[in-house]
C-alpha cells in the first residue's frame, strides 16, 4: 500500500489544519492507521491511531481534545483535524499503516508503510 499525506502548512497559534492521507494499491482494510510527527532533531512521536475496522481512536496526551482522526470508507482516506494548534505542534506529520495490537500501536516500529511527511508550522 502506498500512502500520500497532504494538507500541511503554516498557521498561527490557535489555528486549525486538516491533514489527509490517501491509500493506493490497496485499501486501509485490516490495518491500524496512525499519525506520527517528527520535529527537527527529535525522534518520531506518536500522535494518534485508529483501527480501520472500527473502535475508539487513541490519542497522545499532548493532542487529546485538540486533534481528531477520522476516516472515509468511500474515499479510502484518513484525516487528522488539528485545532487549537500550538507552536510545539510544529513538525513533519506522517501517516502510516501497520498490523498492530493495542500494545504496539503507539510504536512507529510496528508500522510498515509510511507516507511522505507533510510539514506543519505553527507560529506564536
Amino acid at each position: 500500500v502506498q500512502l500520500q499525506a497532504s494538507g500541511g502548512g503554516s498557521v498561527q497559534a490557535g489555528g486549525s489544519l486538516r491533514l489527509s492521507c490517501a491509500a493506493s494499491g490497496r485499501t486501509f482494510s485490516g490495518y491500524t492507521v496512525g499519525w506520527f510527527r517528527q520535529a527537527a532533531g527529535n525522534e518520531r512521536q506518536f500522535v494518534t491511531y485508529m483501527r480501520w475496522s472500527g473502535g475508539s481512536p487513541v490519542y497522545a496526551d499532548s493532542v487529546k481534545g485538540r486533534f481528531t482522526i477520522s476516516r472515509d470508507f468511500a474515499k479510502n482516506m484518513v484525516y487528522l483535524q488539528m485545532n487549537s494548534l500550538k507552536p510545539e505542534d510544529t513538525a513533519a506529520y506522517y501517516c502510516a499503516v501497520g498490523r498492530t495490537i493495542a500494545s504496539t500501536s503507539r510504536n512507529p516500529q510496528y508500522y510498515h508503510h509510511w507516507g511522505q511527511g507533510t510539514q506543519v508550522t505553527v507560529s506564536s
